[in-house]
């Protein structure tokens, strides 16, 4: 059987989507068109982008379990009014969970403000109560990061406040949120808007993606121009960018000249290419997802599906495709320390619809 099945501990992984009762409806996704994830997760909490009038807000709401209910007296259907965080004066366009407190988030608007949040113990309490009156978030920190949009907030993953903007002047700004006043780097060359951007493990790399069609990767702690410029995918629509845990590879997502949705994967000393996939001709964004275990995620934009591929040797070998009726406006992963080992959880993800948060867990069936 070897000869005509490859052999892997995860061929038959399966996405498992949770009760509609475990997860949320009735809630207000953001309409704005700047292309994010637009929802992010803690291992407590999840942070969505939302539709809200006289300035922006996203909502931040307890997580969502594909196994359990949410927490008693907890309502699957949201209120039409719900503790927002409100006080960008434009449109929120981006938030992460920071990785050192799963109860601080950062928000990026297009106010040209990056702000951050906390999120107290007892910010739920009362909910479903007779008598209960939301109580809206307030931040802790206010960075005046451009006069242009923020489009993008990062937080670096190995040292604690220190955070990464990009802004609609082309440039990323990092940030130490103990002296938030003025950049601690500043990273340019960007032609065009940013797309994209991420840290390797260690954040001694930083990578993006940009409209111009360039990945470019950077060293934070000195700042300036990038170290290594490459071309990236011909189509100048929502290329995005994922490093591949501790190799030295990056994955992108993007669009070919004739408008193919494509998968490619790079090396990050030369950025060479070392591999093209065509995944097909639908137009939304793929959003990509890269897990320890080796495997990578896309999700796209407006349609139901996920796919994930196995890396090795340089390929990306499909495993299965997650199929859904319902188009997916947003996903984010879970960080791995929040999943469930004791129901052979190997990912999670969370979904947003047209109105409503869905969690999909990625189980490893267990075989003898």
């Amino acid at each position: 059987m070897s000869r005509f099945v490859r052999a892997s501990k995860y061929r038959h992984v399966f996405g498992q989507q949770g009760k509609k009762e475990y997860g949320y409806d009735n809630v207000k996704v953001t309409n704005s068109a700047w292309d994010t994830n637009v929802i992010s997760a803690s291992t407590r909490y999840v942070s969505l982008n939302w539709q809200s009038s006289g300035g922006g807000a996203f909502a931040i709401l307890p997580l969502p379990s594909p196994f359990a209910p949410l927490p008693a007296g907890f309502p699957s259907k949201l209120p039409d009014l719900i503790p927002l965080a409100r006080s960008h004066s434009g449109p929120v366009l981006d938030t992460d969970w920071s990785p050192f407190n799963d109860s601080v988030v950062a928000s990026a608007g297009e106010d040209g403000k990056a702000m951050i949040w906390k999120v107290d113990s007892g910010a739920f309490d009362g909910w479903g109560q007779d008598g209960w009156e939301p109580q809206d978030f307030d931040p802790v920190a206010r960075i005046d990061v451009s006069p242009r949009r923020v489009g993008h907030v990062l937080f670096h993953p190995t040292a604690n406040n220190v955070l990464a903007t990009s802004t609609g002047d082309h440039v990323v700004k990092l940030w130490d949120l103990a002296s938030p006043e003025s950049p601690k780097s500043v990273l340019g060359g960007h032609a065009d808007a940013i797309q994209s951007l991420t840290f390797n493990p260690w954040g001694t790399l930083l990578v993006t993606t940009c409209r111009d069609r360039k990945i470019r990767i950077f060293d934070p702690r000195t700042g300036g121009d990038p170290v290594r410029v490459g071309e990236g995918h011909s189509g100048i629509k929502g290329a995005r960018v994922v490093w591949m845990g501790d190799k030295d590879r990056i994955a992108t997502t993007g669009f070919s000249k004739m408008s193919d949705r494509q998968v490619a994967l790079w090396e990050t000393g030369s950025l060479s290419n070392v591999k093209t996939i065509t995944i097909d001709q639908t137009s939304g964004v793929l959003m990509p997802f890269w897990t320890d275990n080796n495997i990578l995620f896309l999700a796209g934009k407006g349609d139901g599906n996920i796919r994930y591929y196995e890396y090795e040797n340089d390929n990306l070998f499909p495993l299965a495709e997650h199929k859904s009726s319902d188009p997916q406006r947003g996903m984010c992963f879970l960080p791995r320390r929040g999943l469930s080992v004791s129901d052979c959880e190997i990912a999670r993800a969370l979904k947003v619809a047209a109105n409503s948060i869905e969690a999909i867990a990625f189980i490893l069936v267990q075989t003898v």
